[in-house]
């Protein structure tokens, strides 16, 4: 197994992130999620590189987790920061973008997915709901050109994009915006920050390999 993806994570400040969570411990609870991702991501066989787009102060890089941090002056939206990161990537190598809203993600489903992405050009993980994406894929020689948003998963489909054939259980596909998510995100197992947070609840993190 190669560890050749370079993986752009865009971030928004914790301080504006996942308003829909509510509570007085939000801004906690979005950068744990943020952080659990990211670092689920950096433990995945097959990727070399995480590229995490923000302007929150509180991100750095971190070379011995493969973190390099891209950052922006002021929130500049999905889209730009999206951009900005894979802008950020030197040369025609295999580039991802993935949401940074996985709180119960499993190195192992990224790699899985990530394995999957080498036999198409372009490649897609649709969320849970099958609306939305999470994860999007360029192999060496394809552009990426990603259209997230409400309905990303249709817009990516209809730009060539390859649906790939990840479980529909697959801690990937499980982002959260809202209270009833996180609660779906825990029956899988969290990450231990986002686990310590989580509202009224506990849950056992995730420790896979």
């Amino acid at each position: 197994m190669t560890a050749a993806w370079h993986v752009v994570v865009p971030v928004k400040p914790a301080a504006v992130g996942k308003s829909r969570l509510g509570g007085s411990g939000r801004a906690a609870l979005a950068e744990a999620i943020a952080r659990d991702t990211v670092e689920a991501a950096c433990r995945a066989a097959r990727v070399c590189e995480v590229v995490v787009v923000t302007a929150d102060g509180a991100w750095a890089d971190d070379p011995a987790s493969r973190v390099r941090v891209v950052r922006e002056t002021a929130p500049a939206g999905l889209g730009p920061a999206i951009r900005a990161g894979l802008a950020a990537v030197a040369g025609d190598r295999p580039r991802a973008v993935l949401l940074g809203d996985l709180p119960a993600l499993r190195p192992a489903d990224l790699d899985a997915a990530l394995g999957l992405a080498e036999a198409v050009p372009l490649g897609l993980v649709p969320d849970a709901e099958g609306t939305g994406s999470t994860l999007v894929t360029a192999r060496t020689g394809a552009p990426l050109e990603p259209a997230f948003g409400p309905g990303s998963a249709t817009r990516h489909r209809a730009a060539g994009f390859v649906e790939l054939e990840i479980a529909a259980t697959s801690t990937l596909r499980r982002d959260v915006d809202t209270l009833a998510q996180l609660d779906a995100a825990a029956a899988l197992g969290l990450g231990p920050r986002t686990a310590a947070l989580r509202p009224g609840r506990s849950s056992r993190p995730v420790r896979a390999p």
